[in-house]
């Protein structure tokens, strides 16, 4: 039992640096821009380390992807294919409608969302995670339309990224369903990933202070 607890304890406070360090990056690093990796990779490479220059989808991605592992390998599947989809679809409303009109506040109340539901450890069906994903997705695809230049191959550019999205997504969820190896709940790894949960809810919660303050 005291293993147990000093287990517990290490991850606890492994999981808390974690947490204050990617709060720290998400305030304090400004965007990036990937014209110069266009310039030198070309268009499709520039669509696939877009969305890794910004935290935010950095951070919405893991969300997800922790939230798909937690749920089962059934509710992955599907986000592997929602994710892309709906990514190339906000693309191109983006491309069409601009993409300023999404601001930081849509971002962190997804954070808030994603991370409230793996804090308390609710199993929702495989509908509503694909209509999160789904809004996600449209949400994120529109504001890595930002990104897109005059010059840039916008045929490209959107596999680039639609592409990164179904790497990224795949490697989380099944990097989450490897960890938890189907245990049971109130396990020290279920723990980890509510725990995981709580500082995304509250990195969310930031960047919404940060966004109304500014």
């Amino acid at each position: 039992m005291r293993q147990l607890g000093r287990r517990r304890c290490d991850t606890a406070r492994l999981l808390s640096r974690a947490g204050i360090a990617a709060v720290i990056l998400l305030t304090a690093t400004q965007s990036a821009e990937a014209h110069i990796v266009a310039s030198r990779l070309g268009d499709f490479y520039a669509g696939a380390l877009h969305p890794l220059t910004d935290l935010q989808d950095d951070v919405l991605w893991t969300a997800l992807g922790l939230l798909a592992g937690s749920l089962g390998a059934t509710h992955g599947r599907w986000l592997v294919l929602v994710l892309p989809l709906g990514l190339l679809l906000g693309l191109s409303v983006g491309l069409s409608f601009g993409s300023t009109w999404i601001g930081p506040l849509a971002s962190s109340g997804m954070m808030v969302l994603i991370g409230v539901l793996l804090a308390v450890g609710l199993r929702i069906n495989v509908a509503a995670l694909c209509a999160i994903a789904l809004v996600l997705a449209l949400m994120r695809g529109v504001v890595n339309a930002g990104g897109v230049g005059v010059g840039t191959d916008r045929v490209l550019f959107g596999a680039g990224l639609a592409l990164c999205g179904y790497a990224f997504i795949t490697l989380i969820t099944a990097v989450t369903l490897t960890f938890r190896r189907n245990q049971p709940t109130r396990t020290w790894r279920d723990i980890a990933i509510r725990a995981c949960g709580s500082w995304i809810a509250a990195i969310g919660l930031m960047v919404g202070g940060f966004a109304l303050a500014s």
